[in-house]
């Protein structure tokens, strides 16, 4: 749905553009893990494998849990249901707003509704979110630039049955305009301090033709960081919005710069993840021709960082006519376009029934199937490792209450990691 190598030990470098244009590296290289992480594994992934969960969905892009041992799928084309722990998907939607949602030209478009996340308080409030795309005329422009589009981050709750929402109950928090029909972006999670963050793409079209991602008056090409309980700031770029602004956020006494704005410096986003264990931050960001990266923020890092696009493709200099803002963060790993053309973000691995998974990020790519692992080695450093070729459309990565991972298959399955038979 959004056709759109091991490197370095260090997690990050700085990158300083001088007066003349010619970068430099920082003299100190971050390497250290954050404080307190799990203990992270040794070597490749143990013999595990994927198996068919639920099958019979449409166009699944997103999954999600609510604290319980259901599964909540995302269908593009604007429906939520409800998969129950031995993979029976039920057959009333959860939520059904296809009639609001713009699904765009078919299979393969980047937008819809692509995003879901469960309130902290769900179980006593009942609010969710969801993350869609709307037009605001009937025929919306397929392609091109126009004035039409939007992003819409809404709320809405459930009802006195569980396994139904009502979609009468929409309160719209946040809204910002695309002015093409892909990059997207799309993902939503609640983080570890109990705040929203929004995965924004840069909106399009090839090469950020606007420069919106490092823009800081835009909230394209960045991740997002809002409270939706209120007590904040008030908000700055979108003055309608029903949300607060963290007074923590990075950029809050930064003049020109979105207060909303976590981290920056992205072309599409396409899934992000907190590691339960260590509140550590996972991203996988779409490359342009050659090149896609997964990038890292530790647990309580407090600055904004610039992941580089489109000043950088991944490492590569990209667009030498990009003045990227301050510091630019290169990526924890990177990939070539030979093995895959679209990443697809995951979870490190916090389950129970694979003990031996623990500490691994689990990650994809929508157009080769492939599915990798990223992990740190006794010396702390990032190593990486082929799982498994698939003949899947990876679309997302989600996991259930108990840390246990799932593949989501764009063409209709929900696959489980489990412990390959002896």
């Amino acid at each position: 749905m959004k056709p759109h190598v091991n490197r370095t030990p260090t997690w990050i470098i700085l990158i300083l553009f001088t007066a003349l244009g010619l970068f430099a590296f920082a003299a100190s290289l971050l390497t250290s893990a954050h404080p307190g992480a799990a203990s992270a594994p040794v070597g490749g992934p143990p013999d595990i494998s994927i198996v068919p969960f639920a099958d019979g969905l449409n166009l699944p892009v997103d999954i999600a849990h609510a604290g319980d041992s259901r599964l909540f799928v995302v269908e593009q084309t604007g429906v939520i249901r409800i998969v129950q722990a031995d993979g029976t998907v039920l057959p009333t939607p959860f939520l059904d707003i296809t009639a609001r949602v713009e699904y765009g030209f078919g299979e393969g478009n980047e937008q819809g509704l692509l995003g879901l996340a469960f309130d902290p308080n769900y179980a006593s409030n009942g609010y969710f979110y969801v993350n869609y795309t709307y037009c605001t005329i009937a025929d919306c422009p397929d392609y091109g630039d126009t004035p039409f589009l939007y992003t819409r981050i809404s709320r809405f709750s459930v009802t006195a049955n569980e396994n139904i929402a009502n979609p009468n109950s929409e309160v719209v928090i946040l809204t910002i305009q695309q002015p093409y029909g892909e990059h997207n972006g799309g993902d939503l999670s609640f983080g570890p301090d109990d705040y929203l963050y929004i995965g924004m793409g840069d909106g399009g079209s090839a090469n950020d033709p606007e420069n919106r991602s490092q823009n800081g008056m835009e909230l394209l090409g960045k991740i997002l960081r809002i409270d939706v309980d209120g007590g904040g700031l008030a908000p700055e770029c979108d003055p309608a919005g029903l949300y607060t602004i963290p007074s923590d956020n990075p950029f809050v006494s930064t003049a020109n710069t979105c207060n909303e704005i976590w981290q920056f410096g992205l072309r599409n986003p396409w899934r992000f993840s907190f590691d339960r264990a260590t509140g550590d931050f996972y991203l996988g960001d779409v490359g342009q021709w050659t090149t896609e990266e997964v990038d890292y923020v530790p647990a309580g890092y407090s600055l904004g960082l610039n992941f580089g696009w489109s000043a950088f493709e991944g490492t590569n200099p990209y667009l030498t006519d990009v003045d990227p803002l301050g510091y630019v963060t290169m990526p924890i790993h990177q990939y070539p376009h030979v093995d895959g053309c679209s990443v697809t973000g995951g979870f490190v691995y916090r389950g129970a029934a694979l003990p031996e998974l623990q500490g691994y990020y689990f990650f994809g790519d929508y157009c080769s199937g492939r599915v990798w692992t990223l992990y740190r080695n006794s010396t702390n450093q990032w190593q990486h490792a082929l799982f498994m070729e698939t003949q899947r459309v990876v679309s997302s990565f989600g996991e259930d209450e108990a840390g246990e991972l799932y593949l989501v298959d764009y063409k209709g399955d929900i696959l489980k990691l489990v412990a390959a038979p002896s």
